[in-house]
């Protein structure tokens, strides 16, 4: 058998966005081409008679966001096969024949939906405000179209003008609804705004359309988000959310009878760390209710990793005209539960793994879903929510896990500070050893959780002779509203005693661990943490902290979520800097003497680099052993959605950098 390695990336696959069509299940297969240095998602097909698969779509790298159209004639899907590498949404027959590119949008297509005849669809895209206007015969002096476009100034003027992953956000752009005839591929504009939004649901016989946007667009500061109706008549929008005007939500499932609505949010008590619940919004009466007052669950995907591409996770759909189904995570599970108009909720499905996609086969009691374990990377199968079974249709990765050991993590719960209970879990060493290493991995977030779905580079550590202990301190999400709030304002307290017991814990389980060689890492919250952690101990032989905070005060406006992380998370704003250091790693960076890799992405808007960089000078002020890794082209997911290559790198360096210390 294989041990597994950082290149055992090129070799694993994942599935997701399954849908059900007939005998038929479309899902997205995702591969890493090492070659040419990118993701390569494909759209594929499982008869479920004869097991036999098909490919779809076209030879663009990205073949995504499938939906089959209500008239069963209609595979729709965007991709960026195109000429100008934009994803432009594209048809294929379902009874054969070759996709075809309905689109040509400039500035490509975001999201799409179906009207309810198959016969056009309702898409959503963007254009510059000065290419409209030069469009439409209204720019004056434009430049020559062969003239060499020289640089210009960007005028910034909006407090959210950044996005991680993307960059400068542009400044004067309108964002459109189109709608497109199949057969004809004419379209025109149906709705038109500066701010952009989210298409959701287009009513079946197109008198109005639901989208998503922020709660209060006039006001930057006011921080939240809502679902608005739009009347096609009228063109007059309304929200649905104003009987909780500081609340949070976004677009749930529309029931099939159109006189329900579904939606995922919350009233913002707890600021960014206030559980989603469900909501359902009564089309006659105008009534907003929570669904889930009485469970103490956060309805949404928090479970993080590193393999999973193109997951949407598993969001409410119902069963018929009175019954739904919705996941949460709980205890580092995705849970199903069941519920009906009367917020009468039961539990379906509760199994140690990770659903990443799933839909309902129409007319049955069946669902067609995607999941993870910690020891299966990805799988396709079919739910029977009555027998609560899942019979497995399609193992993309079958002979890679034959050949190759995959360690089997061990799942345990201790007493953390305050004695409040944390789960964790331990991966021994592949190959056993009376004294090996062990390595301390935090998770970002931190409204995030470790769980049961597949960690590569845990794996590669664990097949490298490490054990690695994953801790889900106070903070993480999935074990209630007391548990993810009782962080506000106390980053570094009882966060920092959670990770230390739990290390503990796991040295007195495993007298084989030595205590000597102990290390540490972790990815932005967990970044931060590391950078605590070398500030507070020095039980750790070395650290590597990625995309790291090290200086609460400097992230204060220079981060995409900058102001409104801060005043949320750390209940300070600039008007109080003293506790702002306090919180900082770098106000205890004196106390450091544990060497430190320190990694940062170039193009990191989420934790920006200066943060890195500010904690790679203390400790060379400290005379702490340490380097500074950066990385161009990348984002702060570099770990998850990076360039592949760079990945390797990152990955090889960690190990590298435990080993020679």
């Amino acid at each position: 058998m294989k041990k597994i390695t950082s290149e055992s990336l090129f070799g694993l696959k994942n599935v997701s966005q399954s849908i059900a069509w007939k005998n038929t299940i479309f899902y997205l297969e995702t591969q890493i081409d090492k070659k040419e240095n990118l993701y390569r998602t494909a759209i594929k097909s499982l008869d479920r008679t004869t097991k036999q698969r098909r490919d779809w779509g076209d030879t663009g790298s990205v073949n995504t966001a499938i939906k089959i159209s209500p008239n069963n004639k209609w595979l729709a899907y965007l991709s960026n096969g195109t000429k100008d590498k934009k994803m432009q949404l594209m048809v294929m027959p379902l009874d054969g024949g070759s996709p075809f590119q309905l689109t040509e949008d400039k500035e490509g297509v975001s999201t799409y939906y179906w009207t309810n005849s198959g016969a056009s669809i309702y898409y959503q895209t963007a254009a510059e405000l000065e290419l409209e206007e030069e469009i439409n015969g209204d720019k004056k002096d434009s430049q020559s179209d062969t003239s060499e476009k020289l640089p210009e100034a960007t005028n910034i003027k909006k407090l959210t003008y950044k996005l991680d992953g993307v960059g400068i956000l542009p400044q004067n752009q309108n964002h459109h609804v189109k709608k497109i005839d199949i057969a004809t591929k004419s379209s025109s504009t149906i709705l038109t705004r500066k701010e952009s939004f989210a298409l959701n649901y287009v009513a079946k016989d197109e008198s109005y359309l639901i989208y998503a946007d922020e709660l209060n667009p006039e006001d930057e500061w006011d921080y939240g988000a809502t679902v608005y109706w739009y009347d096609l008549a009228t063109k007059e929008s309304h929200s649905l959310t104003t009987s909780i005007p500081q609340g949070s939500f976004s677009f749930g499932a529309m029931s099939p009878k159109e006189d329900y609505l579904l939606l995922v949010g919350n009233d913002f008590e707890y600021a960014f760390v206030s559980q989603n619940k469900l909501y359902g919004y009564d089309l006659s009466s105008h009534q907003l209710t929570c669904l889930t007052p009485n469970e103490d669950l956060e309805v949404s995907d928090t479970l993080v990793g590193d393999f999973q591409q193109q997951v949407t996770g598993i969001e409410p759909v119902w069963l018929d005209d009175e019954e739904y189904l919705f996941s949460a995570t709980e205890h580092g599970k995705i849970k199903l539960y069941k519920g009906n108009r009367s917020a009468e909720i039961s539990l379906v499905f509760d199994e140690p793994m990770h659903l990443t996609d799933g839909s309902l086969v129409p007319d049955t009691q069946t669902m067609v879903v995607t999941y993870s374990t910690t020891s299966k990377p990805s799988e396709l199968g079919l739910l029977d929510l009555k027998t609560k079974k899942i019979e497995l249709l399609y193992n993309p990765n079958e002979s890679f896990d034959k050949e190759h050991t995959i360690v089997q993590p061990e799942m345990f719960w201790y007493k953390g500070a305050d004695d409040w209970d944390i789960q964790g879990w331990y991966l021994a060493p592949l190959e056993r050893t009376d004294s090996h290493s062990a390595v301390l991995y935090i998770h970002g977030g931190p409204q995030v959780s470790y769980g049961e779905t597949f960690f590569h580079e845990m794996q590669v550590l664990a097949a490298k002779g490490y054990g690695v202990i994953m801790l889900n301190p106070r903070g993480g999400n999935g074990y209630g509203q007391e548990f993810v709030a009782s962080i506000l304002g106390d980053y570094g307290n009882k966060d920092f005693e959670d990770l230390m017991l739990g290390t503990d814990t796991v040295l007195a389980a495993h007298p084989e661990i030595n205590p000597k060689e102990l290390y540490v890492s972790g990815g932005s919250y967990g970044g931060f943490m590391t950078n605590w952690v070398v500030g507070h101990t020095d039980r750790f032989k070395a650290a590597v902290t990625q995309r790291s905070i090290s200086n609460w005060i400097s992230f204060y406006g220079t981060s995409d979520i900058g102001p409104f992380f801060v005043k949320f998370q750390l209940q300070h704003d600039l008007s109080n800097v003293e506790k702002l250091w306090g919180m900082s790693p770098l106000s205890h960076a004196h106390q450091a003497k544990t060497p430190i890799l320190i990694m940062h992405s170039d193009e990191d808007l989420r934790c920006p680099k200066e943060q890195g960089e500010q904690f790679y000078t203390a400790m060379k002020r400290q005379g702490v052993d340490t380097k500074f890794m950066t990385f161009p082209k990348s984002s702060h997911g570099l770990s998850r959605i990076g360039l592949p290559n760079l990945r390797i790198q990152r990955m090889e360096a960690v190990v590298d950098w435990f080993e020679t210390h």
